[in-house]
């Protein structure tokens, strides 16, 4: 049996329009019903939340049309508490309608830290044990003492701590240092008329510090000679251990020959 020519144009027609109405109800879900539902293609911007306090949050971001949720909870040292100190998305990013911010904010109170050792370590020493629990060097108080820059004792709130104290984190911790001069005052050592060894010897043995020796031109005196000290001996002139008596000595800062012949 034959089909006629206008029968196959009406399937064709019918065809058509099947094929047309799937492409309509395709693109109409996609582009449609999809954004409508979705929201698709509305994006909006991420704001900088930090340093915002979570009784701010609230409003702040219902008015933009996205919520929060806090993930973590943490102490910062000199930080507002309850304040936002780190979010994602981060600011600048952006989502859709209704995304949650997770914000990471620090908490109300410090916890504790116990109290380390910090007594007879040197300053950068210590310094470095206290960032690491969290606790802020207050102030550096140097006292006479040999311990160049040395702990010689630790103070929280000007009082005496000792280790292993329970102490809220960021507080201050003062820190006595010696300054490498010692407290005990003698008279100051006769070097005037000595070999330059002999004076060495001498200022080693009380404790003074390696003296500032200038080389001076003195015909009447033997090369390696002292024959001037600051401060000078007598008259009641006190020195403390540590501290530097300066020399002056005839010749020069080359090696004598003498010296080049024993070496």
């Amino acid at each position: 049996m034959k089909i006629s020519t206008n029968s196959r144009a009406d399937l064709f027609v019918h065809i058509s329009l099947v094929v047309a109405l799937v492409v309509a109800l395709f693109l109409g879900f996609f582009f449609l019903y999809l954004p409508f539902t979705t929201n698709h293609g509305q994006s909006i911007t991420v704001p900088d939340l930090s340093g915002m306090s979570v009784e701010q949050l609230e409003d702040y971001l219902d008015e933009r049309n996205l919520r929060y949720e806090v993930a973590d909870c943490t102490f910062v040292v000199g930080a507002k508490p309850l304040s936002v100190i780190r979010q994602h998305p981060k600011s600048g990013m952006r989502v859709k309608e209704g995304r949650k911010i997770y914000i990471y904010i620090t908490s109300l109170n410090a916890p504790d830290v116990k109290m380390p050792q910090l007594e007879d370590r040197t300053l950068s020493s210590a310094e470095g044990e206290l960032a690491r629990l969290g606790l802020q060097r207050g102030k550096i108080i140097y006292v006479p003492d040999l311990a160049h820059n040395s702990v010689r004792r630790q103070l929280y709130n000007g009082n005496p701590i000792q280790p292993g104290t329970l102490v809220p984190q960021g507080s201050k911790i003062d820190l006595e240092v010696g300054n490498g001069i010692g407290n005990t005052e003698f008279d100051v050592p006769n070097v005037v008329g000595s070999t330059l060894e002999d004076a060495l010897f001498v200022i080693k043995g009380s404790n003074l510090a390696k003296p500032l020796i200038q080389y001076v031109d003195d015909a009447s005196q033997p090369p390696g000679t002292v024959v001037r000290q600051n401060p000078e001996a007598g008259a009641g002139n006190k020195i403390r251990v540590g501290e530097t008596i300066d020399l002056w000595v005839v010749g020069t800062n080359d090696p004598q020959p003498e010296q080049q012949q024993n070496e």
